[in-house]
């Protein structure tokens, strides 16, 4: 790629010496254009490797819309901002995704939304395109086959996302080349449709494993086919296809069993890596330390990971990180500073409070008999903070939540404190910050991070088997993490309610930071997401401004507006 710009600014260079030589020529000629080089779709390719530096391009795209460096409020909702999860904190009300008098189909969230999954489809229908070209040159047949295969579950990767958060979208397959206005809605089902057979297509063109990280691999094919099916089955079901549904949730469990029972993928149980003689730690820490994440490290968990490199952004890629103790972590320092101040690893590093865990995902689903659980230990949710103000009479010694939620007379203060101090999970915060002697600030981690873990997928065959009628069966899935979690509470068949709250709960205790809630919610349609939104957002306003139902996000208005030949209906509960 490097070539590419370097030729292309080499021809401008040219071009403008020439037109002091031609200086002669009448104005009107000097003004034609007879550009001696001109890139156009069918020329830009002239080489595989040109091909695959597109993909890495998407690579690029997805790793910097997963770990936010530039910190963009709207990747921030992606992520599950404004969803029973996640909330703002007091400092950033402003930026709140929970005030429904605020968010309607010009909300610019959804746009973002929309439209970056569409420049993603566009970046690999054209890599589809390119890769037929005659003058394409391919060392094996199976280099292309790999090529092609990423490319398109990219594209099904994108549909994915966009039918569950959407519905039905515009099912775009070639490179477009000249401005279009008439683009027609496919159904949820279509759209499901679509993504499930590009990945059949070349599920078996990825390799099973590979020997660097970041790549994919067939078990992400499988393990979003086994998500598609979910989806299906879901929608089919709420119109009423029975047979239909219950044939796609068989088909959910088959891909579930075939990444969860395959033989490539399992869940760690031991020990294992780069801090795994350090006392202090546990089997579920030493998933979310540096140089533990890939497969590649032993990780077996590990499905795809974005790739985070702290050499190359030092040396060139700044974007090289996760922003996560600085965007997750808490503002001890603001909400109490009587006790707790600074930016240091007994804080949760450099904390600002972009985006903060709610009550529920804090405190909720670990009370009573969920309490016991090496997800809910201090060492993986860190709950103790020892002051670190002379002045308090905690000064090293434990801070008591109840001090740091209620330090004031007033109730709005304290509401406020709660928003600014909360347990800090080893996924967003560590007690041995790289880059520390470089000037790095405790801001930012240099690890990789899961895109995919085995763990969801166990979550989806549990909620297929759920929704196929096999509660024990559900429960049975659910337990694979609980056991290794070591929980005391073992759940049962008659603890998976018809609502699904114990598998959202469930998903909460294991996924939290990890997982795409909004997708979650409204792929499982009903009232599920308004429902729970309504219980469980830190402010009062969504409760009091959510007055009506919807299962979907809406259509963004500025689609509807310029696709002015096809009317496109706008999703239900937004309509003006």
């Amino acid at each position: 790629m490097k070539k590419i710009i370097h030729h292309h600014y080499t021809t401008w260079a040219l071009l403008l010496l020439l037109s002091g030589i031609v200086s002669c020529k009448s104005d009107k000629d000097f003004l034609m254009e007879k550009p001696t080089t001109f890139y156009t779709v069918e020329n830009a390719y002239s080489t595989s490797a040109q091909i695959d530096q597109s993909l890495i391009a998407i690579y690029s795209q997805l790793r910097d819309l997963w770990a936010n460096p530039a910190e963009e409020g709207w990747i921030f909702v992606f992520r599950g901002n404004g969803t029973d999860m996640y909330d703002v904190a007091s400092i950033r009300r402003g930026s709140t995704f929970n005030n429904y008098g605020l968010i309607n189909p010009d909300n610019g969230t959804f746009f973002n939304f929309y439209s970056t999954w569409y420049q993603l489809i566009a970046k690999a229908n054209l890599a589809i395109w390119a890769a037929d070209l005659p003058q394409i040159s391919w060392a094996t047949p199976a280099d292309k086959a790999y090529a092609l295969a990423q490319a398109r579950f990219f594209r099904a990767f994108a549909y994915r996302n966009l039918g569950e958060i959407f519905g039905g979208v515009p099912i775009v397959t070639q490179p477009t080349t000249v401005p279009q206005y008439n683009f027609k809605r496919s159904t949820r089902v279509e759209t499901y449709q679509f993504a499930i057979d590009e990945l059949l297509a070349v599920e078996n063109d990825l390799p099973v494993t590979t020997t660097a990280g970041g790549r994919l691999v067939r078990g992400a094919a499988q393990h979003n086919l086994c998500e598609l099916y979910l989806a299906l089955g879901t929608q089919l079901a709420a119109e009423a296809k029975t047979t239909e549904a219950n044939a796609a949730f068989a088909q959910s469990i088959a891909y579930g069993n075939k990444v969860i029972d395959g033989g490539t993928f399992s869940l760690m149980k031991n020990r294992f890596g780069a801090r795994s003689t350090e006392a202090q730690g546990n089997v579920y820490w030493d998933l979310f330390q540096e140089k533990n994440v890939n497969y590649q490290d032993g990780n077996k968990e590990c499905i795809w990971a974005i790739q985070i490199d702290y050499a190359a952004y030092r040396a060139e890629d700044g974007k090289s990180k996760l922003p996560y103790s600085r965007t997750y972590s808490p503002v001890f320092r603001d909400g109490a500073k009587d006790h707790l101040t600074g930016t240091a690893e007994n804080v949760g590093g450099r904390g600002i409070a972009q985006m903060i865990p709610t009550m529920y995902t804090r405190d909720d689903i670990y009370a009573g008999q969920w309490a016991t659980d090496m997800r809910n230990s201090d060492i993986v949710f860190r709950r103790n903070f020892i002051g670190n103000v002379p002045s308090s009479p905690y000064f090293g010694q434990v801070v008591p939540w109840n001090v740091m939620y209620n330090g004031s007379a007033d109730p709005v203060t304290n509401m406020n404190n709660r928003s600014l101090c909360y347990p800090v999970s080893c996924k967003i915060a560590t007690d041995k910050y790289t880059g520390i002697a470089d000037g790095e600030n405790m801001s930012n981690l240099f690890r990789d991070d899961y895109f995919i873990r085995l763990s969801e997928t166990i979550l989806l065959r549990a909620e297929a088997k759920q929704r196929s009628g096999n509660k024990q069966g559900a429960a049975d899935d659910v337990n694979l993490l609980r056991d290794r979690a070591a929980c005391t509470y073992r759940v049962t068949a008659a603890d998976m309610d018809d609502n699904f709250n114990l598998i959202l709960d469930e998903r909460a205790r294991e996924l939290v930071y990890e997982e795409c809630r909004w997708n979650t919610l409204l792929r499982m349609g009903g009232t599920i997401a308004v429902d729970r939104i309504k219980k469980y957002a830190y402010w009062p306003e969504a409760k009091a401004t959510l007055t009506f139902n919807y299962n979907l996000w809406p259509i963004p208005q500025t689609v509807i507006d310029t696709n002015k030949d096809e009317k496109l209906e706008q999703n239900p509960g937004w309509q003006r």
